[in-house]
């Protein structure tokens, strides 16, 4: 039991408990947006353990949208390629290839998590804005019912309990949040039954510096990822029903899939969750990151999401506290950004059971599948369809719906570049970077709408090479760096009320310019 007695209290605008990659990316967007943030953690300092991985191609964008893009290049480990089964072509699967044109940052980058946290933790703490470690949440007192000004927090410190006063709440920490659980939010879906292995070795035989490698074993089924040169790698597989210790896990890993290695790094067991949020936010208090959705690492996304999740939830209460949108506005992070994890989970729900299941049904149809997808898996990215699917798997080809399903898609939406993050050209890359509300043109010069004074532009850029972006249209962009709206120029002008239309829409406040 905390002792309430007479509490320090502490003043913020946004209270981000859990300083995961998740929270730690939600603080320095809030940071550079101008919105005083706080983030705590009952840990003592960033994580040290490797945990989550990769970085996709997405998350790299907004890494770059912040400046940090070069330092994570400098550490990472880039892969460029799947490699399926361990005998063959070494080219793989060439995710590069497929992504190049499409994204400034193709390919995955293996940046794991403690490094994710370093980055972030310490630009944070550079910029001004140090995180509070050794600081739990004890109890949220106020400030998850609809109508409810100001949140009140309970938390526990290293000198005693501290009160925190703040205007919104951010549940960073994780999958057995305090947060979601203050909220009585059920956290719906699965268990599964069989245990999940991870690995970090040195000295692994035969894995590929710069891919990952698909591993087929009699029983099992597993996935390397490069960590470094000399066989450094991760192994993720699936051991069966019962919980190994390390050296039962590994000697059937040997066994089974011909692992040979050195030395290892670090080793866990756990049960996989597949579950999500009922909902995402209660009142002024939110969820995001493995606290909204949990998955099978499989497929490298679950930090991803989070990333993605605290970059657009920061936004918009950025958006919010500067009094360019109205609090109504809140409500577009639930309806895009959960519909994002529900995807994310069921895709991952097929293929963990299609593919990772021990037994001998599924592991005779593995090996059986193992040549074709070893065919079949390059030759699609190499194909018209390639790109696609590498945009899927990088999360930069989300899209956000700008009305329900049924119900008529409005004129400044029907564009297919609306709802999806803008793609990149030669010259956009440096304006983003102001994570503004701007007016762009590519091949056209158009006369600024009627518009509030802080959306910026327009800026007129050169055709886009790819034809994403049309040159007879005007759009407009959020900070989060997704298309709002497109809106048809004609002799240099734009219907005024399309473009009131979608402003309304989004909830925008403001003086016109």
């Amino acid at each position: 039991m905390v002792s309430t007695t007479n509490p320090s209290l502490l003043e913020t605008e946004v209270l981000i408990v859990g300083a995961g990659p998740t929270g730690l990316m939600a603080g320095l967007v809030l940071a550079r947006r101008g919105v005083d943030a706080l983030v705590i953690d009952g840990k003592s300092g960033p994580t040290r353990e490797s945990r989550a991985l990769v970085l996709q191609a997405r998350s790299m964008e907004i890494y770059d949208q912040l400046g940090l893009a070069e330092q994570v290049l400098a550490d990472a480990n880039p892969a460029r390629r799947l490699q399926i089964g361990t005998d063959a072509a070494p080219a793989g699967a060439d995710i590069f290839a497929a992504q190049t044109g499409w994204t400034r940052h193709p390919g995955v980058q293996v940046f794991e998590q403690s490094q994710n946290e370093e980055l972030l933790a310490t630009t944070l703490e550079a910029e001004g804005h140090p995180v509070r470690w050794g600081h739990r949440l004890a109890n949220l007192e106020s400030g998850a019912s609809v109508g409810d000004e100001r949140v009140e927090v309970l938390a526990e410190g290293p000198d005693g309990p501290v009160r925190i006063r703040c205007r919104w709440v951010i549940g960073a920490d994780g999958a057995s949040s305090p947060v979601r659980h203050e909220l009585g939010l059920p956290f719906e879906g699965v268990t599964d039954d069989a245990t999940f292995c991870v690995a970090d070795l040195r000295g692994v035989a035969g894995v590929p510096d710069d891919a990952l490698m698909a591993r087929f074993g009699e029983r099992r089924f597993a996935i390397s990822f490069p960590l470094g040169a000399g066989g450094h790698a991760r192994l993720v597989w699936l051991h069966g029903d019962d919980d190994p210790g390390q050296e039962e896990a590994l000697a059937a890993a040997r066994e089974d899939l011909g692992i040979t290695y050195d030395t290892v790094d670090w080793f866990s067991a756990y049960r996989v969750h597949h579950r999500v949020a009922a909902h995402f936010r209660r009142g002024a208090v939110f969820l995001a990151g493995d606290a909204a959705h949990v998955h099978s690492p499989i497929g490298g996304q679950g930090m991803n999401t989070g990333l993605q999740d605290a970059h657009h939830l920061a936004n918009l209460l950025a958006d919010v506290a500067a009094g360019h949108l109205d609090a109504a506005a809140l409500d577009r992070y639930e309806a895009e950004r959960r519909p994002v994890a529900m995807t994310l989970i069921n895709a991952t729900d097929r293929v963990f059971g299609a593919i990772a299941r021990t037994g001998r049904g599924t592991a005779f149809a593995r090996r059986r599948a193992r040549p074709v997808l070893a065919a079949v898996v390059p030759r699609m990215l190499a194909s018209p369809l390639g790109p696609y699917l590498a945009g899927l798997v990088g999360q930069y080809r989300i899209r956000y719906r700008a009305s329900a399903d049924g119900e008529p898609v409005p004129r400044w939406a029907r564009d297919r570049a609306v709802g999806v993050r803008l793609p990149p050209t030669a010259a956009n890359r440096d304006v983003l970077r102001s994570m503004s509300w701007q007016l762009h043109t590519y091949g056209i010069e158009a006369d600024r709408p009627v518009v509030p004074d802080w959306i910026e532009g327009p800026y007129t850029f050169t055709p886009d090479g790819n034809g994403r972006l049309r040159e007879d249209r005007l759009y407009l962009v959020r900070p989060d760096g997704f298309v709002a709206a497109s809106f048809p120029v004609h002799a240099g002008a734009i219907a005024t009320a399309d473009v009131r239309e979608a402003l309304e829409a989004y909830g925008a406040v403001g003086g016109a310019s």
